[in-house]
């Protein structure tokens, strides 16, 4: 559990903050100053049966990011999936499964997560991230129906800002380092459209600026590896 300074946290209905609106673009402005990131997520996510019973399942997720490129690895108990995207194609590989599906891609990031999504309906973990580092989300944050700062607490022994959003269908909460690198370290989202108001939680440890190489956006598969293709995104 978070460690808050002082009093109990605010609960503030209805109201948007100035600051806390400044908090996220000033941590959206920090993200975009890196040339690379390393980030790895602690995840837990809440899947509800056909009779509304909670499952929560553990993972973590793993990210290489660089302009353009990225490698995202998740591993739970339940499936594990690699995502590359080198600057010229896009990649899924499932490691349990074998099998892989490939795509060409535009030329940067930002384009790559918007056409795998029409195209494909793939919607990559905590792809708000990537986003943010982009500068993309303006559009959400003029569409929020609150936004303000709940406190301040401790999240894994590092000293944070607390925030708590409100959009259409989903409640969300952000702790932001304090300092002059204002990196998340903790996201929860939940999902409003579901009575069961599934959740997910993730804590996050940061490198700013690693070295990469090409290698580490080549996806070569090995011998036993099997191609498939893509599906392609019907919509509703």
């Amino acid at each position: 559990m978070p460690h808050y300074a002082g009093d109990d946290p605010i609960v503030k209905e209805g109201v948007v903050e100035e600051g806390a609106i400044q908090a996220i673009k000033d941590m959206s402005a920090y993200l975009a100053t890196a040339n690379t990131l390393a980030i790895t997520s602690q995840g837990s996510l809440d899947v509800v049966t056909n009779d509304g019973q909670r499952i929560q399942l553990d993972g973590v997720t793993t990210y290489k990011v660089r302009k353009p490129g990225f490698v995202i690895d998740y591993d739970s108990n339940i499936k594990s999936r690699r995502f590359i995207y080198d600057g010229k194609s896009f990649t899924v590989f499932s490691p349990k499964l074998g099998f892989y599906a490939q795509a060409p891609a535009p030329a940067t990031n930002k384009e790559v997560l918007d056409a795998i999504y029409d195209k494909y309906g793939i919607s990559l973990p905590l792809v708000d991230f990537l986003r943010w580092g982009a500068g993309e989300n303006e559009d959400r944050i003029k569409a929020l129906k609150s936004a303000y700062e709940v406190g301040s607490a401790t999240i894994d022994g590092v000293d944070t800002d607390h925030f708590a959003f409100r959009e259409a269908d989903v409640d969300w909460e952000i702790w932001i380092q304090k300092g002059d690198q204002p990196l998340p370290r903790k996201l929860v989202i939940v999902d409003r459209t579901d009575p069961a108001r599934p959740t997910f939680i993730a804590r996050l440890s940061w490198q700013i600026n690693p070295t990469f190489t090409d290698a580490d956006f080549t996806f070569v598969p090995d011998a036993n590896a099997k191609k498939i293709q893509l599906a392609t995104f019907k919509g509703e």
